[in-house]
């Protein structure tokens, strides 16, 4: 009996080492990369936002950049050219981290058909308005890691930084 459950223990990692290993650095084109077809996965993005220049609380003097709090930051999968989109949503913390966790919607977002971008609609700041970074378009993902949870995985993915600026530097 302890025998059989080592084994299936160390099948189970050696799916995960090779589902991470084999998998690509970039998941933007079309869906996201797809598992090991027995590893049952959910899909995680995380980010910043930024305000340049503004020196708001938790300011990182390296970068000239504030973290914004309370941004609302949307993880899309658009489908076809019909317009369809499945959507999902989350606000970063007091340090301007987010994190989207799309759990019932993965089956959309792993689809080949989906082209997955995340988006930061517009600064929380009356200060900081102007996207400076990324396009309007979105930014595209990058998968990190996967995450163990209970019962199965987390695929995590980047979506990098949103940054804003003010209009007038003077104004913040």
């Amino acid at each position: 009996m302890m025998s059989c459950l080592a084994r299936c223990l160390v099948a189970s990692l050696s799916v995960v080492v090779l589902a991470v290993v084999c998998l690509p650095s970039r998941g933007e084109a079309m869906g996201l990369p797809q598992p090991p077809p027995d590893l049952n996965f959910t899909v995680a993005v995380e980010g910043m936002v930024w305000c340049k220049s503004c020196r708001y609380a938790g300011y990182v003097r390296s970068m000239d950049a504030s973290p914004l709090p309370n941004a609302a930051a949307l993880l899309q999968c658009q489908r076809g050219d019909d317009g369809r989109a499945v959507s999902v949503w989350n606000t970063t913390d007091s340090g301007g981290y987010f994190l989207i966790l799309a759990d019932w919607q993965s089956a959309a977002f792993k689809s080949k058909d989906c082209r997955v971008k995340v988006y930061v609609p517009r600064s929380p700041a009356r200060g900081c308005t102007v996207a400076v970074k990324p396009n309007p378009k979105g930014a595209p993902l990058k998968f990190r890691r996967f995450v163990p949870l209970s019962g199965e995985m987390q695929a995590r993915y980047s979506a990098g930084d949103f940054t804003f600026a003010p209009e007038n530097p003077a104004k913040c």
